[in-house]
């Protein structure tokens, strides 16, 4: 396993990117934790993730792991950064805007605007990843942008049901950019909010966990 530091914040906060494999040939799978920092469960399911990393072997995948990429949220309980930006409202993609009518969807100035996504899209770019799963929370679902196999089997062990949509608009979202714009098949997962950490982690790391073996069949983009 290593770790890079991919940048910073605005308040020089460090954005950490844990790597389990360096096998380029192989599917690449990349989880995201902490885009808002007001929904825990996605973080700690992602802490979970990197607790099993490191004592179980993967084999045939390459796993990269960003537990925080809110870390200034997540330190002030906020939905978004220490400007306020939402930053899965935030993202450059074509359907970006600046309106919004409620203060906690706050898209920024611009698109792109905040250190965390800019850091986020030079990751994608360079990285390329087969497969991106991001942790959220909110009413229980599995919202899927592009085919995304690995959802049927985490359904079955959670009984999350599978959307195509999360049923309001999200534009600058990561299922937008990655899922539709850039053809990176995207699992938003909408973990139970209030649901108990341990809870996150006896039911949703292993959910997890068995649809590995979806992701190892996928061939390399």
């Amino acid at each position: 396993m290593t770790i890079k530091q991919l940048g910073q914040t605005r308040l020089g906060l460090p954005i950490f990117l844990h790597q389990f494999s360096s096998e380029k040939s192989l599917p690449h799978l990349l989880i995201i934790g902490g885009v808002h920092g007001d929904e825990i469960e996605g973080v700690a399911c992602a802490q979970g993730l990197l607790s099993y990393l490191l004592t179980h072997e993967v084999p045939g995948l390459q796993i990269s792991v960003l537990p925080i990429l809110n870390p200034e949220g997540v330190l002030l309980k906020t939905r978004g950064n220490s400007a306020g930006v939402d930053l899965n409202r935030n993202l450059n993609t074509k359907d970006w805007t600046a309106d919004f009518t409620v203060i906690r969807y706050y898209p920024g100035k611009s698109s792109l605007s905040e250190p965390e996504n800019q850091i986020l899209v030079d990751l994608l770019a360079k990285d390329r990843p087969d497969f991106i799963i991001s942790l959220h929370s909110y009413k229980p679902m599995l919202n899927i942008n592009g085919p995304c196999p690995e959802a049927q089997v985490i359904s079955e062990k959670t009984g999350y049901k599978i959307v195509p949509d999360i049923g309001y608009p999200t534009p600058g979202s990561l299922g937008t950019l990655a899922g539709h714009e850039m053809k990176i098949d995207t699992l938003t997962y909408e973990i139970e909010r209030g649901l108990s950490l341990d809870q996150v982690i006896k039911v949703h790391v292993p959910a997890i966990v068995e649809s590995f073996k979806i992701t190892a069949q996928r061939k390399r983009l």
